[in-house]
């Protein structure tokens, strides 16, 4: 689906964020600046969370409690191996949370089988958006945002369409 700006990113994350339940896995995919943490703080509205949703990428992981369910929201990019993700113990609080990783393909889904990508592109030059404009700054610029879901949990979930 395509997604024309930050404003319906986070929107898409809020009516994401009402369906997801403690346990479910998320995981964001794409390019710098593609929007993943402008998704992210969607969904953090979607939950309830009070407060911002800020990127983790310096500390990683950031739990947020307060809404209807935790969120804890892992940035994998300066991970550097699959034992570098299993040291944060994800799997601790996976069964009573939203657990929501930005970069987290290739090393994170081995945490459930049941899990959701939400894949995020850029559209290439020669479209109606640049490469590197980052919604999360407030610029406009057309993502196509792709669902992956995997396993019994989302099978039949009607997820999230343009509004």
């Amino acid at each position: 689906m395509k997604v024309a700006s930050a404003d319906a990113m986070r929107q898409l994350g809020r009516r994401l964020g009402r369906l997801l339940r403690a346990g479910d896995l998320v995981l964001l995919t794409g390019g710098l600046g593609a929007g993943k943490t402008t998704l992210a703080q969607g969904i953090g509205a979607g939950i309830g969370v009070p407060g911002p949703v800020l990127s983790p990428t310096f500390v990683i992981a950031r739990v947020h409690r307060g809404g209807r369910l935790p969120l804890v929201h892992v940035d994998a990019y300066r991970l550097g191996s699959v034992e570098e993700l299993d040291d944060l113990d994800l799997d601790a609080s996976l069964a009573d949370a939203v657990t929501l990783v930005e970069w987290g393909a290739g090393m994170a889904e081995r945490l459930a089988s049941d899990r959701l990508e939400v894949r995020i592109d850029v559209p290439t030059e020669g479209t109606d958006a640049a490469e590197g404009v980052d919604p999360a700054d407030g610029a406009d610029g057309t993502r196509e945002v792709t669902f992956l879901p995997h396993g019994e949990r989302w099978a039949g979930v009607r997820l999230p369409a343009r509004s």
